[in-house]
C-alpha cells in the first residue's frame, strides 16, 4: 500500500497499518498565581517589551540511576546560548532556581482535581512533585516540577470508550521567540503558569477517533471554568505509531483540528521509513561494516550551492558519502518531503546549520550542482549505487554535522527512530528532538509530599460541572445543530444558554443558535474586538426580555454590542435607531406600501411583493413584532388583495 490521501483512507487503511493514537492535552489553569511562586498568572509581554536579558548555557545531569537522558544529550551536543527575555513584572528569583520553590499553589491543586474527578480517575492520596529534565532552555532551571493527581480514568466517545492513564499538574514553560544557528531566544511570561497534562491511553485508531477524543478532552477541561483559553493556552501532543513502527511524539499541535490531516501523514511516513528499512536490508549486505565517508571541498564550489544567504568566511563544504543508498535520500515519506529532508532537518536541530544546509545528489538537477557531485563522488570514491550529501556551515560545527547525518543514516536501518515532531498546520511535521525517555524524571528533594484529604475531594465533587457527554445529550434533545456543538463547548456557553432559556424564557435552540451561529460568525469576522464578551449576549437578552421587545431584535443588535463593549444596553438601543411602535402601528402600514409597490411598476408576482413589503418593513418591525407573525399578515394582505 502506497501513501493514500486522508479524505480517501478509511477505518480498514488505517487497520491495515495498525495506527494507534494517543493523546496528551496540556490547559492553563485559571489561577491568580503561578505554581511555585507568588508572580501574577497571566500576564503576557509583547515582542520586544523586557527589563533585562539572561543568558543561560544547558548541561545534562546524570539519574537516580547514574544514567544521561538521550533528549539531554542531544540538547548539550548543540551548544545552545539560551537568552531569556525577562519582565520583572512577571518573574522571579524562583524562576531561574535562585531561590527553592514556594508552597504549591493550592488554588491550582483544587482546579486541578476538579478536572481528575470529571475525568473519572482515581485520585492519588498523595501529591508528590517530581523533576521533569529539559535541555532545550525551554525552562532556565533544566527541569520541570510536576505531579500526578489521578490515574486510571475515561471519556466516552460517540462508539467507544478512551481509558485516562493520568492527570497531573505541572508548571508551564517558556514562550520561544526565535531559533537561529546557536542562539535560542525566550520571555519568561509563561513560565511558571499551572496547567494540567491529561493523558490517554493509545486506544484511538484511526485519525478522526483521535481529533473527536481532543475535542472531548478540551471540551471536558474548558466546562470545569477553571482553565485558561485563548491563543497559547492550550496545546497539544500527539503519540503515533504503526505496526513495525514505534512510539512518534507531535508537538505543539495548536489546534485540534489539526490532529486528523497529522496523525494520517505520520502513519504513512513510519510507513515509508519502514520500506526504506528493507530496502537498505536488500542493498547491503554488511549492515555491522556499514559507514559513511566524508571529504572536504573547494571553497570555490559555494557559487554552485543554494547557501541562500552571505557565506562566512570559516564556511567549510563537506561531501558525505552514503554507501547502497541510491534511490533513498528521494524516498517520499510525507507530502513535500523525502528522506533527505530528515537528514536536514536534523543538522538544523542539533548541528545549529541554519537552512538551506544541505544538497543531495539524487535531486541534483542543474548542471552546476551536478558539477559538485561528480567531484564530491569522485573524491570519495562513490559507485553508482552509493547516494552523496552536500553540506555546509561553519567550520567547528562539520564535525558534529557528519556525525547527524551518520547516526541517521544508521537510524534508518533499524526503521523508525524515537523522537518528537514539530507539527506545521499544513499537515506536515519536522524533527524536533530525540524522544525522552524515563532518565529524565527524578524526586524533587525541595518539595514534601502533600496529602489530598478526603474533605477536599467532596468539596470540589460539590461544584463539579455537568459531564460534556450529559451536555451533548441535552442538546440533541433539544434538537440543536451539530454544527454549534464546538463553538458552545469550546468556549463553555452551556451555563449561559440554560441561563437564556431559564430566566430569560427563550427557546432553548434559538439560544444556542445565537452563539453557536450569530455570535460565532460576528466573532469571526472582527469588528472592535476580536474576542466576544460572552457574559455581554446575556445581559442583552435580559435588557431585551426586561423591555418587552421582540426577540428578533436582539441578533439585529449583537454587533453593535460587540463593537461597543463600554456601552450600557439602553444606549445600545440608542444607537441602533430603534423606534417603538405597537403591533397595530406597524400594521397600518402595509396598504400604503402595497400601492408604493404597485405604482412602481414592479412584476406582480406575489412572492417578490411579500419580500419587498418586509424588508421595507424590518426597520419598524424589529423590536416591536415577531418578523415571523409580520410575515403572516403581509402574505394575507398580499393574497387577499
Amino acid at each position: 500500500m502506497g501513501y493514500v490521501p486522508r479524505k480517501q483512507a478509511t477505518p480498514e487503511t488505517y487497520a491495515e497499518l495498525g495506527f494507534k493514537c494517543g493523546l496528551e492535552i496540556h490547559q492553563q489553569l485559571n489561577t491568580a498565581q503561578k505554581m511555585f511562586c507568588r508572580c501574577p498568572a497571566g500576564l503576557y509581554q509583547h515582542d520586544g517589551e523586557y527589563d533585562q536579558e539572561v543568558i543561560r548555557h544547558m548541561r545534562p545531569t546524570l539519574s537516580e540511576l547514574g544514567e544521561y537522558d538521550g533528549t539531554a544529550l542531544m540538547e548539550f551536543k548543540t551548544r545552545k546560548n539560551i537568552i531569556y527575555r525577562i519582565k520583572s513584572e512577571t518573574a522571579c528569583t524562583y524562576d531561574f532556581d535562585d531561590t527553592p520553590p514556594f508552597p504549591l499553589n493550592r488554588e491550582a491543586l483544587a482546579q486541578g482535581l476538579e478536572i481528575a474527578l470529571l475525568l473519572k480517575t482515581n485520585i492519588v492520596g498523595e501529591f508528590h512533585i517530581t523533576r521533569k529534565q529539559y535541555l532545550d532552555g525551554s525552562i532556565p532551571t533544566g527541569f520541570q516540577r510536576t505531579g500526578i493527581i489521578g490515574i486510571e480514568g475515561e471519556i466516552p466517545l460517540s462508539q467507544k470508550k478512551v481509558r485516562i492513564i493520568q492527570l497531573s499538574i505541572e508548571e508551564d514553560a517558556c514562550r520561544e521567540v526565535s531559533d537561529k544557528g546557536h542562539w535560542r531566544i525566550y520571555t519568561t511570561d509563561r513560565l511558571g503558569m499551572p496547567l494540567i497534562e491529561m493523558v490517554t491511553y493509545p486506544e484511538m485508531l484511526t485519525p478522526d477517533e483521535a481529533a473527536e477524543a481532543g475535542h472531548y478532552l478540551q471540551y471536558l477541561a474548558r466546562s470545569s471554568g477553571k482553565v485558561r483559553t485563548g491563543i497559547g493556552a492550550g496545546r497539544q501532543d500527539v503519540n503515533v505509531s504503526i505496526t513495525g513502527g514505534t512510539r512518534v511524539e507531535i508537538k505543539g499541535v495548536a489546534h485540534i483540528k489539526w490532529i486528523p490531516e497529522l496523525t494520517h501523514n505520520e502513519a504513512f511516513r513510519q510507513k515509508a521509513l519502514l520500506e526504506i528499512k528493507d530496502t537498505l536490508h536488500k542493498n547491503i549486505p554488511n549492515l555491522d561494516a556499514w559507514e559513511v565517508s566524508s571529504t572536504e571541498l573547494n571553497r570555490e564550489l559555494l557559487k554552485n550551492l543554494p547557501t541562500g544567504k552571505r557565506v562566512p568566511d570559516d564556511t567549510k563544504i563537506i561531501a558525505v558519502n552514503l554507501p547502497r543508498f541510491d534511490g533513498i535520500l528521494s524516498f517520499f515519506t510525507q507530502p513535500g518531503q523525502t528522506f533527505a529532508d530528515e537528514l536536514s532537518q536534523r543538522l538544523k536541530v542539533i548541528a545549529c546549520l541554519d537552512q538551506p544546509n544541505m544538497v543531495d545528489s539524487e535531486r541534483a538537477v542543474d548542471e552546476p550542482l551536478r558539477e559538485v557531485f561528480r567531484k564530491a563522488a569522485g573524491q570519495l570514491g562513490a559507485s553508482d549505487a552509493d547516494s552523496q550529501v552536500v553540506i555546509w556551515g561553519p567550520a567547528e560545527d562539520m564535525p558534529e554535522a557528519i556525525a547527524t547525518i551518520d547516526e541517521r543514516c544508521r537510524l534508518a536501518l533499524q526503521g523508525v527512530p524515537n523522537e518528537t515532531r514539530k507539527a506545521f498546520d499544513d499537515g506536515t511535521t519536522i524533527f524536533e528532538r530525540v524522544l525522552p525517555g524515563p532518565d529524565r524524571m527524578y524526586p524533587d528533594t525541595d518539595s514534601a509530599p502533600i496529602p489530598i484529604e478526603e474533605d477536599l475531594i467532596q468539596e470540589c465533587r460539590k461544584r463539579l460541572a455537568v459531564p460534556v457527554d450529559q451536555r451533548m445529550a441535552q442538546l440533541k434533545d433539544w434538537g440543536v445543530p451539530i454544527d454549534t456543538y464546538d463553538f458552545i463547548f469550546r468556549n463553555n456557553l452551556m451555563p449561559l444558554i440554560e441561563k437564556l432559556v431559564e430566566e430569560c424564557g427563550l427557546p432553548p435552540i434559538y439560544s444556542a443558535c445565537l452563539f453557536g451561529h450569530t455570535v460565532k460568525n460576528i466573532e469571526g469576522k472582527g469588528g472592535a474586538r476580536k474576542k466576544y464578551d460572552y457574559a455581554r449576549v446575556y445581559e442583552l437578552c435580559h435588557f431585551v426580555v426586561s423591555k418587552s421587545l421582540d426577540k428578533d431584535i436582539i441578533k439585529h443588535l449583537l454587533s453593535l454590542v460587540h463593537m461597543h463593549q463600554e456601552l450600557d444596553m439602553p444606549s445600545i438601543l440608542t444607537i441602533s435607531d430603534y423606534k417603538s411602535f405597537t403591533e397595530e402601528e406597524v400594521i397600518e402600514k402595509i396598504p400604503d406600501l402595497q400601492k408604493r409597490f404597485a405604482l412602481g411598476g414592479a412584476r406582480s408576482d406575489q412572492t417578490a411583493e411579500i419580500d419587498w413589503l418586509m424588508g421595507q418593513l424590518r426597520i419598524v418591525a424589529v423590536g416591536n413584532v415577531s418578523l415571523n407573525k409580520l410575515r403572516t399578515f403581509v402574505e394575507e394582505a398580499v393574497h387577499h388583495g
